[in-house]
């Protein structure tokens, strides 16, 4: 239930220490706007009755309504500018507009979005916050170092004894999609120069003595305050706008479609197969290349074949536009499509609650629904609950738009990667071969194709494999022990928790109590009663449960029930999941014919995941003919039901 105080100027108060508030320092949260009175009275009915009833319990209809006001909320305490004044926004006068093709079309570094703040959002600018700076400081050496990062990996991120947990709700692809998207979304850079030391203990298999790891790099300090909490640039824009297919600047934008006039991007043909080019080589040229494996071969790869079918419409209707403008129309729509589908699709399938499947349409459509709002267009020109949030207007809740660092945070989902995948043919199902993961990164990412495989067999087998549960001593080995081309070896356990630590995440009960949820004041009632993992985190923690990292709580808490993870990480995704399109001029604002044209409107409206697959591997049009939800497990062809293959996760 929340922990709140509520004050008479409308701040609310949460103590600034973990475990008991008593005597502890309270930090002011200060809101960022006011609600409107049936907005306010929403909040204040809804605290009420979660005291009596969670919003997850409530009937679903009921718990949409109540999932929509705790997200008026959130936006109210809960959005934190990085930078001290708003000049770091730009302005007209300091970043003029250079071209008016931005006023109708994405620019690739994400300025000019926002008119009035051309560089809100763009390629450079800090990641936000999701609680006030005071609360989220850089950390000491020590604080940094306790517990030591290395040790929480090895007892709550290793595999044990390399037992994978299977998450048998979602498939594979559903793993692969979210990977997809946060490379559109966030990129900290790392400093060379700069090392952090992870100590070993005697014990420790690793390479060495010592782990070392880049650190983040920090922003230039603008004011004081950037001293005790130092901004991070994201090297990718902030919005939604596939920056991980076009690029995050102009220049790199035209070198992905510089062979093609007509607004499309280059592709390889081989065989009957379109391919990523490739450079000298063999490393993949795309808009985002890191961490780079099979699951982000193809899913790169079907939506820059998107992109492309959408310029051939476009291109049919309007024989005389240039390529520039026929390219700029199908990034909208490709960006739009792909927004649709993570609101409606992905995040029904991985947050199967009914309070969900509801919200998450009525963020797109509103509570009329899809068919009414393709009838009669939007009910409500602002009402975002009525009519969804395209069309809504754009609005920033009176804090510029950034992504966050906490939003960073909850996207940790290497759990989700098994360690091996069973391949598949689409046509009859039978089992061509088995492959480690490990085998299709990076350069290797084509491994599957040289084995026979196409892309129809390479979908489908996404489609009935298994992910990774999203819970503790769920790691794949490969993730442990991963040597990036940088010539880095990586515990990407270790890496996340100290990521998290390194800059200013709070830790769990603080997490929490900054988003006004109980804190759990012993290790046995964080983990809902669980006394064996109680006793390990103690152990692990030093018997102090203010120390516990946010990831470690958040894979240790219960789940609410048809949950991918924890209560705690929900808070931030529904907060931010709709921020990014509330934000957006081109979705919440401009978000019409005219500005997509009536084709491309009506390709964002029409079409789903499942549309974009059978558009480019028609094989595969009968096998999902009768899936609900494209992330959840496929239904498999009789040949796939006949193997036992051991190494499998089917």
């Amino acid at each position: 239930m929340p922990n709140t105080l509520s004050k008479p100027n409308g701040t609310t108060s949460a103590a600034s220490s973990n475990g008991d508030d008593k005597g502890k320092k309270q930090v002011e949260l200060q809101p960022s706007f006011t609600p409107t009175l049936l907005e306010r009275l929403g909040i204040t009915s809804f605290h009420l009755l979660n005291k009596l009833i969670p919003w997850y319990k409530l009937p679903g209809f009921i718990g949409a309504f109540n999932l929509a006001f705790l997200r008026i909320e959130l936006r109210q305490y809960n959005l934190h500018d990085a930078y001290a004044t708003s000049q770091a926004q730009g302005s007209s006068i300091t970043d003029p507009l250079p071209n008016e093709r931005y006023l109708g079309a994405r620019h690739s570094d994400g300025k000019f979005n926002d008119l009035k703040q051309p560089k809100m959002g763009c390629t450079g600018m800090r990641f936000g916050r999701n609680f006030p700076r005071e609360v989220c400081g850089k950390p000491s050496e020590a604080e940094l170092m306790t517990p030591n990062p290395r040790m929480i990996s090895e007892r709550f991120m290793a595999r044990k004894e390399g037992k994978f947990i299977p998450a048998t709700t979602l498939n594979l692809l559903a793993a692969a999609w979210i990977q997809f998207q946060t490379h559109d979304w966030f990129f900290h850079e790392q400093d060379p120069n700069e090392k952090l030391n992870v100590p070993l203990s005697e014990d420790d298999k690793w390479l060495d003595q010592h782990m070392q790891l880049y650190a983040t790099k920090p922003d230039e300090a603008l004011d004081p305050s950037d001293i005790k909490c130092p901004g991070y640039k994201n090297l990718n824009t902030h919005w939604w706008d596939g920056s991980q297919i076009y690029g995050s600047s102009e220049s790199v934008t035209q070198t992905l479609r510089n062979r093609h006039p007509d607004g499309k991007l280059s592709l390889d043909s081989r065989g009957r197969e379109q391919f990523l080019p490739r450079d000298q080589v063999g490393n993949v040229l795309t808009g985002f290349t890191d961490k780079w494996w099979v699951g982000m071969e193809i899913l790169h790869t079907l939506f820059a074949l998107e992109h492309n079918a959408v310029c051939d419409a476009l291109r049919k209707e309007y024989p005389d536009w240039s390529g520039d403008q026929i390219f700029d129309k199908a990034r909208l729509v490709n960006c739009a499509l792909m927004a649709k589908i993570h609101t409606v699709e992905w995040t029904p399938a991985i947050l199967a609650h009914p309070a969900l499947q509801i919200g998450m349409a009525a963020n797109w459509w509103g509570i009329v629904g899809e068919k009414l709002t393709k009838i009669a267009g939007r009910l409500s020109k602002t009402s975002e609950i009525i009519s969804g949030i395209p069309g809504s207007g754009a609005e920033q809740d009176g804090t510029p738009y950034s992504l966050t660092e906490e939003f960073v945070s909850v996207y940790r989902m290497h759990s989700l990667m098994p360690e091996t995948i069973a391949f598949f043919s689409a046509t009859d199902g039978h089992h061509v071969t088995t492959i480690p993961v490990v085998d299709t990164t990076f350069t290797k990412s084509q491994t599957p194709f040289d084995d026979g495989l196409s892309f129809a067999d390479v979908f489908y087998s996404f489609g009935i494999n298994y992910p990774g549960a999203i819970t503790n001593n769920n790691y794949p080995d490969f993730l442990r022990n991963l040597r990036t081309p940088d010539g880095q070896v990586r515990d990407l356990g270790t890496v996340d928790i100290l990521r998290d630590r390194e800059r200013g995440v709070p830790r769990y009960c603080e997490f929490r109590r900054m988003l006004r949820l109980s804190v759990p004041k012993t290790f046995e009632e964080l983990t809902g009663g669980n006394k064996v993992l109680a006793k390990e985190l103690a152990e692990a923690y030093n018997n102090d449960i203010s120390l516990v990292d946010a990831l470690v709580g958040s894979h240790s808490e219960p789940v609410i029930p048809g949950f991918g993870f924890s209560e705690t990480a929900f808070r931030i995704f529904i907060l931010m999941a709709s921020r990014r399109l509330k934000s957006d001029r081109f979705i919440a604002g401009e978000w019409n014919e005219e500005m997509y044209t009536k084709v491309g409107f009506k390709w964002v409206q029409d079409s789903g995941m499942k549309d974009v697959l059978g558009r480019h591997f028609p094989e595969l049009r009968e096998t999902l003919k009768g899936s609900k939800n494209v992330f959840a497990p496929w239904e498999m062809k009789a040949g796939s039901k006949e193997y036992k293959g051991v190494e499998t996760n089917v």
